[in-house]
């Protein structure tokens, strides 16, 4: 039974310190849950789904799924997953997945491109839905990756935090996973598919990605030792700024930033 997994209760657990570490609920909020249709997202619905049975401060879902448009889509499989847990999916169809994909937009990133509209849309239909915060499924592994990724690609250091405020604090970004090892995630919806369906991700880019470069970096950091992805985690709450070249030192001849944000 899901409930008696050790996986599941390790994953149920961390998103409860999540949400208390870093004060992501209001009592009564309205929270916009954006799904994809991948492992993360589909786990952070139910668990956020089941939590409602124990939480102090009582909150409502509203689950939401940005179709890119691509041939193949899995929309109504995916409505009528979160029919079966009792919530009712918002789906909106978008042409944005060809778009970023069309001869236009060539030398740029197709995968930022459709991301950022894919965001936009999402913190949209979440305040139409009187939803002033918007939950996503991003986990530790994504967020040591969006570290290093700015780091190689864009020259910065910076990462997705657990609770981000937008729009002059009006409007919220939380990440209830933020304690998760993807890895939990990936045993517990590969043991227990009759819970979580697997989707096949139609994009032509899925899998080609910078990210996932960068995510086979580290695996191979963390197959040497072990502590090495907690230490990565713990550093970003222990910067020592006078241990960091700051303010910033800019190379001869270059007096401007054009580093991609990748968050």
């Amino acid at each position: 039974m899901l409930e008696k997994n050790k996986n599941y209760n390790k994953i149920f657990k961390s998103v409860g310190k999540a949400a208390f570490r870093y004060q992501m609920f209001e009592s009564g909020e309205r929270i916009a849950v954006g799904l994809s249709g991948g492992k993360d997202s589909l786990t952070l619905l139910r668990i956020l789904k089941d939590r409602q049975r124990i939480s102090a401060i009582p909150y409502t879902l509203h689950p939401i799924y940005v179709d890119p448009g691509f041939d193949g889509g899995f929309s109504e499989e995916l409505f009528h997953w979160c029919g079966e847990l009792g919530l009712h999916l918002t789906v909106e169809k978008t042409d944005h997945g060809p778009m970023a994909h069309g001869p236009e937009n060539r030398k740029k990133s197709p995968c930022f491109l459709c991301a950022m509209l894919r965001r936009k849309r999402l913190f949209s239909i979440s305040r139409d839905l009187g939803c002033k915060t918007l939950a996503l499924g991003h986990t530790k592994d994504d967020i040591i990756e969006t570290l290093f990724m700015n780091m190689c690609y864009a020259g910065k250091i910076g990462t997705m935090v657990p609770r981000q405020g937008l729009f002059k604090d009006t409007f919220h970004i939380i990440r209830p996973l933020s304690l998760v090892d993807e890895q939990r995630i990936i045993k517990l919806t590969g043991n227990f598919p009759e819970y979580f369906p697997v989707f096949t991700n139609p994009c032509p880019s899925a899998g080609q990605t910078k990210r996932r470069e960068i995510k086979e970096l580290l695996q191979t950091l963390y197959r040497q030792d072990r502590k090495i992805k907690s230490n990565i985690f713990r550093s970003m709450g222990n910067v020592r700024l006078e241990y960091m070249l700051y303010p910033p030192v800019r190379e001869a001849g270059n007096d401007s930033d054009t580093g991609e944000d990748f968050e």
